[in-house]
């Protein structure tokens, strides 16, 4: 198969630069339908989506984003990593680019930063995928993943580790996938994961959900402990709009345990079917 994947590139965006992966382009179908960014987790530099941006790019004009304080980001021991500025720096990336009409699709943090960016309702934002965010927050349950497991295994690849060390914290990952990680996580800035995953404890992103006046999608691991039935319960009620899917066979990394039911999740609510 071709692939989709265009050019890595730098821009300056909200005080910082913002490194990205952009897939698909704009020739084709992909002209009439609104790009899309795609925004990672925790721990995960925009090229470990490498794999989901070449299935974006088959139908629309991608562009993964590296946080602030991942992969080739901006990261440094005085920068803000709060979810205020996360959020910011998806508005003005899109802006510094020219994105006229995007939807954003995060993952995990990606989905907290997506829905703290949606509440100020952008202008050129018109479509929202959450894809099993952490629920966490002032006066709720704690996030079930542990931050010695982010940290002891950022160390490991700072000091360099192969696959195989790899393995011991993502056990279900295949050879490519743990490869990959043990290439990239050490460009994980210590101190910006430190200060994202204490935000998933102190941010209360209930208090947004209202705000969602845009198309929303909220996407569900089967096997996944961060979202339970009482937590979509409440994602519903507090946005009446908002469309559920959920992947079978799948836990917190969705993609990587049920890539195809992951695409398939999406139907055509981002303009195309995947």
């Amino acid at each position: 198969m071709t692939s989709t994947f265009r050019y890595g590139a730098n821009i300056h965006a909200n005080g910082i630069r913002q490194h990205y992966l952009r897939y698909g382009g704009q020739e084709g179908e992909r002209a009439s339908r609104d790009a899309v960014i795609i925004v990672p987790g925790i721990t995960s530099p925009a090229i470990t989506w490498g794999f989901i941006g070449e299935r974006f790019g088959q139908q629309f004009d991608t562009y993964v984003l590296d946080v602030r304080g991942r992969g080739l980001s901006s990261a440094s021991d005085t920068l803000d990593y709060s979810l205020d500025a996360q959020a910011q720096d998806v508005i003005a990336f899109a802006e510094a680019l020219g994105l006229d009409r995007y939807a954003v699709v995060g993952h995990s943090m990606g989905g907290r930063i997506g829905i703290r960016a949606a509440r100020t309702q952008p202008r050129s934002l018109t479509r929202l995928v959450i894809v099993d965010p952490p629920v966490s927050g002032p006066g709720r349950r704690a996030y079930p993943s542990k931050l010695p497991w982010y940290v002891d295994s950022m160390r490991l690849a700072r000091e360099g580790c192969s696959a195989g060390q790899m393995r011991d914290f993502c056990p279900t990952w295949t050879d490519d996938q743990l490869r990959l990680r043990a290439e990239w996580l050490h460009t994980c800035n210590e101190r910006a994961v430190i200060e994202s995953f204490e935000g998933f404890h102190s941010d209360d992103i209930h208090q947004d959900l209202p705000s969602l006046a845009l198309p929303t999608m909220l996407m569900v691991a089967s096997r996944g402990d961060v979202l339970l039935p009482a937590d979509i319960a409440e994602f519903n009620a507090l946005v009446p709009h908002l469309a559920v899917s959920r992947v079978e066979n799948a836990g917190h990394m969705i993609p990587w345990d049920n890539e195809e039911g992951f695409y398939a999740a999406f139907g055509d609510f981002l303009g195309a079917r995947l």
